[in-house]
């Protein structure tokens, strides 16, 4: 059913025109790296201040998570308030929902003054279990933290009910949310930062940083781009190790197919389970009338998961049983990274650094997260005073027992998988591959990575992660090695697709 390479519905309207890429040494005010809806919005906002901006991309324009996600601007994150309750108390936990309702206001009235069609529409969200007692709990004890911290939202158990096509023990609603095209969204902004003379550079993999004054950029052609600040807004840190992040975050993997159905088929609403597996859902209204349902879920760690061409199926079958879809017109996947806390990392990137920024760890709410991330960072480039600063600041204490007990479970996990793919050798050879199969294999009395194509065209590279050593796991649905313990991938013929990584795996 899912046997052709992934294609993302957001990327189908991006636009095929020339690149431009770094050749020289270059110098400018401020230097963003990555252009997703971070990178580029905060871009826009620095040139919006009078201040000179260049904008790095590694691939083309919303290519990384940004073209890849459900596309969800909602404060509604999972059964996280209760949570931030607990662990940093009401007053923090109340600005957690107000920097994300304060986004949801910024991007309606931002599409609306420049007139971007990214279609933008509101949406109510819900929230809900249907099997377990446990997860019914969650929801209680989630719709009790909306009233504590005084969250518009309420019980929404009998409204979702009539909605969808299963029943549901417990539902919870938050009113006026809303849904977008991110990757229109982008075109929109883009054409406004390089109106306001901002600089663009595609296809400029950026590989290590020289902290200074001015700091040091380093190509992986080999060209120097000199800036006073850096913003880094690459998903994944590049310049990983000053910080550490590698340590202090997971990496999921989740899954979306699409189908087009009759209007009358399938509800308004964007909805999220919180069983397991979990299932996300949310549509795209079309021109000729009918609605392209958005079916999520399928969640795992990168990296540690063989038959990754389930998920994709497994999602099919959802679609099939509880809304008759028999056939498909997009699959694709997308990579989050969640905190020990489940806040983001949104500021100074360490203490030492004070012109360097960095934003991560968006915990799989990227396109509400990634607003408040451009915002913040404006300000402190700008030397303005911020009050999400505190909340969201990526040196804040991780002195609280359930901050440290994720954390030695992550790097417990961590240490298991490089282990592993160190004592497993490979026993299959070149010969065992099929068409269209990659796997560790015996070569040489080395072990590496090969790939045989679907015209029977072989790669090998390297097995080993060019990050920290860790053996990549071939993945079958996105056709890329994915490292099981920071979750960087590659492509078959070892390039780098998605850091930590920033060396491509060496041929063999």
């Amino acid at each position: 059913m899912f046997e052709n390479s992934p294609t993302s519905f957001w990327r189908d309207i991006a636009k095929e025109q020339s690149t431009t890429s770094v050749h020289q040494d270059l110098s400018s005010e401020v230097v963003v790296v990555g252009a997703g809806i971070t990178g580029v919005l905060t871009a826009l906002l620095l040139a919006e201040q009078g201040k000179q901006v260049m904008l790095v991309e590694a691939a083309r324009l919303g290519t990384g998570t940004t073209g890849y996600t459900t596309a969800k601007v909602s404060a509604q994150h999972g059964v996280v308030y209760a949570e931030l309750l607990e662990s940093f108390g009401k007053e923090k936990a109340r600005l957690y929902y107000e920097a994300n309702m304060e986004a949801i206001q910024f991007l309606s009235d931002q599409v609306n003054a420049f007139g971007i069609e990214c279609d933008l529409e509101p949406q109510d969200a819900y929230m809900y279990a249907e099997s377990s007692e446990g997860t019914v709990e969650q929801l209680v004890q989630e719709e009790r933290a909306y009233k504590t911290i005084g969250i518009d939202g309420e019980d929404a158990t009998n409204e979702v009910n009539h909605k969808l096509p299963y029943p549901v023990k417990k539902a919870i609603v938050m009113r006026n949310q809303l849904q977008f095209h991110p990757v229109k969204y982008l075109q929109g902004l883009m054409e406004r930062f390089i109106e306001l003379g901002g600089t663009f550079y595609e296809m400029t993999r950026v590989s290590d940083l020289e902290y200074g004054t001015p700091n040091r950029l380093k190509t992986e052609a080999g060209h120097t781009i000199s800036t006073d600040d850096v913003v880094i807004a690459t998903h994944y840190p590049f310049n990983d190790f000053k910080g550490v992040y590698f340590s202090k975050m997971e990496v999921e993997r989740s899954y979306v197919v699409s189908a087009e159905v009759p209007s009358s088929d399938f509800p308004e609403g964007m909805y999220i389970s919180i069983d397991s597996p979990s299932r996300s859902l949310r549509h795209v209204k079309m021109e000729n009338g009918n609605k392209l349902a958005l079916f999520g879920g399928e969640n795992h760690t990168s990296g540690q998961k063989e038959q990754t061409r389930m998920c994709y199926e497994n999602l099919g079958v959802f679609a099939n049983r509880y809304f008759g879809v028999e056939s498909f017109t997009h699959h694709w996947s997308a990579q989050d990274l969640i905190t020990l806390d489940h806040v983001p990392y949104i500021g100074q990137m360490t203490k030492d650094t004070p012109h360097v920024y960095v934003a991560t760890g968006f915990s799989k709410w990227g396109m509400s997260q990634g607003i408040i991330a451009s915002r913040l960072i404006t300000d402190l480039v700008m030397g303005r005073k911020n009050r999400y600063e505190a909340l969201y600041d990526p040196s804040r204490s991780k002195s609280k027992l359930s901050d440290i007990k994720q954390f030695v479970k992550t790097n417990a996990d961590v240490a298991k998988e490089f282990v592993k793919g160190k004592v497993h050798s490979s026993d299959k050879t070149l010969d065992d591959l099929g068409f269209d199969e990659g796997s560790l294999i015996d070569h040489e009395g080395d072990q590496v990575a090969a790939y045989r194509d679907k015209d029977g065209h072989i790669s090998m590279v390297g097995s080993t992660c060019t990050h920290l050593g860790c053996t990549v796991s071939w993945n079958q649905a996105e056709r890329s090695w994915d490292c099981p313990c920071h979750g960087s991938r590659f492509k078959p013929n070892g390039e780098v697709i998605e850091g930590p990584a920033v060396k491509n795996l060496p041929q063999k």
